[in-house]
């Protein structure tokens, strides 16, 4: 996201109270949901085996979402206190063509009134890639992950680790946090974090792309965990000024092509 002048428009207030067990204006909390860490070991397996059956079980997840369509509903707002002062809200039905290519179709597109800011290419990558992030073997290969320990997450047990990128190439975009993984399933069932780096190349000029924290929790659907639901409320540290953004995704209505 970056910073922008634009005209005020009208005021609409969004609430969804079904996984928010927190007051709507409350930041990111990562820890929601979260018992006690305990650092000790895997109990029947050392870490790297761990890191090796998450990448294989993440590519078959991975591999098995191509074959769905889901709806998509986008909610993008600015705050001031706990009011909104304008948003961006638009619900999609996505799906995948036989190569694997992402396709949109637009079912409902609300005018843009967003205050203070301006969303970005980089910023519709987090919605598509980094918020539903998915770490099959062949991306887990650009990162290093730090075995933190195994935790209770609601009715889960898993692995707590530490994600951020081994090297950061120009040009390219990661994800720097943590994740959890299902203890019995190998698959990522929460991700906590946000994206970089926050500087981009335009042109062969430098410009700040700041982008908010965000927690994501996934559903199981025929066996895989895909994501279900992503929520952030960050505020944004412009030159120009500091802008307190919330951003709410779903992702429902799960089909397999050509199925039932």
């Amino acid at each position: 996201m970056r910073f922008c002048v634009v005209r005020a428009g009208s005021v609409l207030f969004f609430l969804w109270v079904l996984l928010l067990p927190a007051a709507p204006w409350a930041q990111t909390d990562c820890d929601a949901g979260n018992g006690l860490l305990d650092f000790a070991p895997p109990k029947t397996m050392s870490v790297p085996d761990v890191i090796q059956k998450l990448g294989a079980a993440e590519a078959g997840a991975k591999e098995a979402r191509l074959h769905y369509s889901y709806k998509q509903d986008v909610l993008v707002q600015t705050l001031n206190g706990k009011d909104a002062t304008g948003e961006f809200h638009e619900v999609t039905t996505v799906s995948y063509d036989d190569k694997g290519k992402r396709k949109e179709e637009v079912t409902f597109a609300a005018q843009n009134t967003l205050r203070g800011i301006q969303l970005t290419q980089e910023d519709m990558e987090d919605i598509h890639t980094f918020m539903p992030l998915m770490l099959a073997s062949e991306d887990l290969a650009q990162y290093s992950l730090t075995y933190s320990g195994q935790q209770h997450v609601d009715d889960l047990d898993t692995y707590e680790f530490h994600v951020e990128p081994k090297k950061e190439e120009k040009g390219k975009r990661y994800f720097k946090g943590r994740i959890w993984v299902d203890a019995q399933d190998f698959q990522i069932v929460k991700v906590c974090g946000k994206s970089g780096p926050e500087k981009v190349q335009v042109k062969k000029r430098e410009r700040s792309e700041l982008h908010p924290e965000f927690v994501t929790y996934r559903q199981l659907v025929d066996g895989h965990w895909f994501p279900a639901y992503t929520r952030s409320d960050d505020t944004l540290q412009f030159r120009t000024g500091a802008v307190r953004v919330r951003e709410i995704v779903k992702y429902s209505g799960y089909k397999r092509l050509g199925g039932p």
